[in-house]
């Protein structure tokens, strides 16, 4: 698809009033980005509207990209233009920063703290604990991303953080796993502590079958909703940043229909799990 355009096929199913897109990023000219990192054209608010509406999202939770590093002066701006009611945020902070200032974020509508454990993360795991301890100050949770593979070499470590955890994109396991993989069981214990979330997106990652219906995710996800379905919330990853071409967003949305067959849970994971996460 060319830059800013947003497929309209049907959408399959109904979706609930509340809808909350948990996870996306704005990206607009005039703010700058970190060295090496490029802005995607098509990452503009005017676009993302046009996904909303597309879609039927009434909720967003805009996160701070990497290619802005600890500048969050744009997603703060595009959280303000969406409003109180429709919009929060995930920022990144460093280690310097005051409680006060964390004070301002949360004002802001800011409800979380991104770890990126990717190339082009801000924040590496040697600097990451003191900042999750400095965060709870506010009551932010903590979102990681990561390479789902590594979670059993830093299990203790993420265990040890305080707080409420959200993990990315159904883990962003690379290669294809199934549910019996050591990973995938250790996302699993991790869920089952009971202040572990895990954010239904970006299926691309885990999926070796890919679109349309990215089948061979359709288990996974099944298997961690059925250990917390109280604690998984769905997000579009638009404008899908590490992707040179975009995937088709209804497409992605469409899924939800098949790994979320029942209207009940449906209502809960698209709209009740967000809103009580972050806070509308």
């Amino acid at each position: 698809m060319a830059a800013g355009e947003i497929a309209t096929e049907q959408l399959n199913f109904q979706p609930p009033p509340g809808l909350c897109d948990t996870h996306m990023h704005i990206y607009e000219a005039g703010y700058p980005t970190v060295a090496g990192a490029t802005a995607p054209a098509r990452g503009t608010l005017q676009n993302y509207r046009a996904l909303r509406k597309a879609l039927g999202i009434e909720r967003t939770v805009i996160v701070q990209p990497a290619a802005y590093g600890f500048d969050n002066r744009c997603t703060l701006a595009s959280m303000a233009q969406l409003g109180r009611d429709a919009a929060r945020g995930v920022a990144v902070v460093d280690g310097e920063i005051g409680v006060q200032e964390l004070r301002d974020l949360t004002d802001a509508g800011m409800r979380g703290l991104r770890l990126a454990m990717i190339p082009g993360g801000a924040i590496g795991w040697a600097e990451a604990d003191a900042i999750v301890r400095k965060v709870q100050a506010v009551g932010w949770h903590t979102q990681l991303q990561l390479d789902g593979l590594q979670l059993p070499a830093r299990e203790t470590q993420i265990l040890g953080w305080p707080g409420t955890i959200v993990i990315d994109h159904i883990g962003r396991f690379s290669g294809g796993v199934t549910s019996d993989h050591p990973a995938v069981q250790c996302l699993s214990r991790l869920l089952e502590t009971g202040r572990v979330w895990l954010k239904l997106s970006a299926p691309y990652w885990a999926s070796r079958s890919g679109p349309p219906d990215y089948s061979d995710v359709e288990a996974l996800v099944k298997h961690f909703v059925a250990i917390a379905p109280d604690r998984m919330v769905w997000a579009t990853n638009w404008p899908h940043p590490s992707l040179s071409e975009p995937p088709n967003d209804t497409q992605l949305f469409n899924c939800i229909a098949k790994w979320l067959p029942d209207a009940m849970l449906r209502q809960r994971i698209l709209a009740d799990n967000p809103a009580r996460l972050y806070g509308f």
